[in-house]
């Protein structure tokens, strides 16, 4: 399974705030079988078995933050691209925190 953390930073826009430009990201998805997405304070986390549908869901939303009025976006994509088992963005948090000392 692919792991994404997606962050978008809409530039050139008339406001300090840019929730409308993420709720018009994430709307942006529509309903791609097998996608599970989370939002976080920081970003959006992304997985989906297949990568190719990974980059395309990246760019909707990318692009749809230059559909809502955006004059420049800056985009970080972080990817894990695990082959060996399945897992998911909720095993990766769990293992991390199963080994942390107590």
């Amino acid at each position: 399974m692919a792991v994404a953390e997606l962050t978008l930073i809409p530039i050139g826009t008339k406001t300090t705030s840019v929730s409308k430009y993420i709720a018009g990201a994430l709307d942006s998805i529509g309903e791609v079988d097998g996608l599970r997405y989370e939002l976080n304070p920081m970003g959006t986390t992304i997985a989906h078995d297949d990568l190719k549908v990974l980059y395309d869901v990246i760019r909707r939303m990318q692009e749809s933050v230059f559909d809502a009025g955006a004059d420049r976006v800056y985009t970080v994509v972080k990817i894990d691209d695990r082959r060996d088992k399945d897992y998911s963005f909720e095993d990766k948090v769990t293992s991390v925190n199963e080994k942390r000392k107590k």
